[in-house]
């Protein structure tokens, strides 16, 4: 009888680690990763591109609601983010586009577009996906199979979000990063619309002073004992 495989939702504020801790979890696990942040991201992309003011929902739902959003593998890995046949893996990481994701991803138009995406997603799964943002075990897959929850603090989260743009050739003052991390949280936990909160059930996971490596440790170690459990019930 082939084991049943899992539907996992890791949640968590900006740059605690949720993207990367994902990604390696999947390969772990031989599971699907979709990273619904990057599908966000992409939608706010359109809608820069567009000229809309991403305060006017109403428009920018309805262009949204156009767009064609691919999430592709390269070589079974690697993932790539695909805008209406455009490949914007890397320019949906710039600073323009994380200033106003929150905005366009607060808009509930663009959420219903998204969760019904991201359910879809799991369904053709029949489990054995890996999915994460900050809603995911609250309001896309309340009823995952597990659920986690990353959370560190400002400075060690202000040190990965630089890291990754000087990787990406980008220089950012620091004080900046800090503040624009302490905006986002505050703005993604007051929206009204799928507010970033804990799922009452998820395991909270403090990454300040993890590795990638033990954070992915922990996560696949957790589901390989919770998939024993399951066989032995």
């Amino acid at each position: 009888m082939s084991r049943k495989k899992l539907v996992i939702a890791i949640d968590g504020p900006a740059a605690s680690g949720k993207s990367t801790t994902a990604k390696l979890v999947a390969e772990s696990l031989g599971y699907v990763h979709v990273d619904t942040g990057a599908m966000y991201r992409a939608a706010t992309l359109k809608v820069l591109r567009s000229g809309i003011p991403p305060a006017d929902a109403t428009a920018a739902a309805d262009l949204v609601e156009s767009a064609h959003i691919e999430l592709r593998r390269e070589g079974g890995k690697m993932l790539r983010v695909v805008l209406d046949g455009e490949d914007v893996t890397d320019e949906i990481r710039t600073p323009a586009v994380t200033r106003a994701v929150s905005a366009v991803s607060s808009i509930r138009r663009v959420r219903d577009v998204m969760v019904r995406e991201q359910r879809r997603m799991g369904a053709e799964g029949g489990g054995g996906i890996v999915l994460e943002g900050r809603d995911i075990g609250t309001v896309v897959f309340p009823d995952a199979d597990l659920k986690f929850f990353l959370i560190a603090g400002i400075e060690a989260r202000a040190r990965r979000r630089s890291r990754e743009l000087r990787e990406r050739g980008i220089d950012a003052d620091p004080g900046a990063l800090r503040d624009e991390i302490r905006e986002r949280d505050r703005f993604d936990s007051t929206r009204t619309e799928s507010p970033l909160r804990k799922a009452d059930d998820a395991i909270e996971l403090d990454t300040s002073d993890m590795t990638i490596e033990e954070q992915v440790a922990v996560v696949v170690g957790t589901v390989r004992r919770v998939m024993k459990e399951k066989d032995g019930a």
